[in-house]
């Protein structure tokens, strides 16, 4: 038979990723991107135990430790009336089963590795700085037009664009479950002094939710998410405000602080797709779904999705069958729908319950977590779930 051919466009973390996942399945694969270079972002990801453990199968990465950054422990801490952080949770990982919390890694930094990796790849192409201007149907199969040229027929095309994208919006018009939080993240790298940094930690502060993550022994990543109208008392300054409060904030862990990147600023929104799939055209990443980033889960979510994927099409492989018909599309939309859906609003429910503004809610949120501190069954029902996420 022959090969069957993919064209999945975009050319980030999910892109990429999913070109280089799909390759086993001896899959002819063009990765249409109209960047080729990594990110200069100072973006990080937090991966789970079990997505671990999928990548290490795909076989893409040396895992060393300075990219792929183990956390054992985690800490959660609300802040007092004289502005010190008191521990309200404290979690640690498995020592007999040796499972770590979450592992770190750098997106520009991985997706430098994965372009390398795909330029070695003889199954994949990667034609960058191309815009696609139309996806069309030609017979049966698919093919897309960049400028002015056809490019061949295709039994799926991927779209990993982002729900913002030209492209998505033109295709899918269906509804989608759309949240504002009225919230901006605060992303930045710090620099300090040499620590045993294998402990993430957030704090809950009044309308703000801050979280470290560690790098290496002499890096954390932060991940900071406030009110938007918070910072617009500040105007022309807040690059000053923000520096001072983070200095502020990390300075109860962290010593000799120096800001290794600048700060980025992102909104904040919860958006989940109802339509998966059109016509050989699957959505995947943040064009199915974005989450609040306080719970570390939007690339697990699609590392999940990517591995219900290639299971599904490695078994449809095996009996001949198209790979882009409306059958095999409609039934990985029926498996992985309902569990994106639970889970998205499940994080949304928790984002909700750790940002009370009245302390009366939020000295009943720290009685709850000091209950279940002494806990381990419900500790570890939290770390499967994050682990694993929901599984029909």
């Amino acid at each position: 038979m022959k090969k069957q051919k993919v064209c999945i466009i975009g050319g980030g973390l999910t892109g990429l990723i999913t070109a280089l996942a799909l390759s086993k399945l001896n899959l002819n694969i063009d990765v249409i991107t109209d960047n080729n270079k990594a990110a200069k972002s100072n973006r990080t990801i937090a991966i789970s135990q079990n997505n671990y453990e999928f990548l290490r199968k795909l076989n893409i990465f040396k895992f060393k430790k300075k990219q792929f950054w183990p956390c054992s422990k985690m800490k959660l801490y609300d802040q007092t009336k004289n502005k010190k952080f008191n521990e309200i949770f404290y979690f640690n990982n498995d020592k007999i089963q040796k499972k770590q919390i979450l592992y770190m890694m750098e997106s520009s930094e991985i997706m430098k590795k994965l372009i390398k990796k795909i330029k070695k790849n003889k199954l994949i192409s990667l034609k960058t700085k191309s815009k696609i201007s139309r996806i069309i149907t030609s017979g049966m199969l698919k093919s897309i037009k960049i400028n002015t040229k056809f490019y061949p027929k295709y039994n799926l095309i991927i779209l990993c664009t982002g729900n913002n994208s030209n492209l998505v919006k033109n295709i899918f018009r269906d509804k989608s479950l759309e949240h504002h939080y009225d919230e901006v993240s605060i992303t930045t790298t710090l620099n300090h002094s040499s620590i045993k940094n294998t402990t993430v930690r957030q704090v809950f502060l009044n309308k703000e939710i801050l979280a470290l993550l560690p790098l290496s022994n002499t890096r954390t990543s932060i991940v900071w998410t406030l009110k938007k109208k918070i910072l617009s008392q500040y105007k022309n300054k807040k690059n000053i405000y923000l520096k001072n409060k983070l200095k502020f904030y990390a300075g109860n862990f962290l010593k000799n602080i120096k800001f290794n990147s600048n700060i980025e600023l992102k909104d904040l929104n919860l958006f989940i797709r109802k339509k998966y799939f059109q016509d050989r055209i699957l959505l995947f990443g943040d064009a199915l779904h974005v989450v609040h980033p306080f719970v570390g889960q939007g690339f697990n979510m699609v590392l999940r999705d990517l591995l219900s994927l290639e299971n599904l099409l490695k078994q449809k492989i095996s009996l001949g069958l198209d790979i882009g018909s409306y059958d095999i599309l409609s039934e990985l939309s029926d498996k992985i729908k309902p569990e994106n859906f639970i889970y998205v609003l499940g994080i949304d429910f928790l984002k909700s319950f750790f940002s009370f503004e009245k302390k009366t809610f939020q000295n009943l949120r720290n009685e709850i977590l000091t209950k279940l501190n002494d806990n381990s069954f419900a500790k570890n029902i939290f770390f499967n779930l994050a682990n694993k996420g929901f599984k029909f």
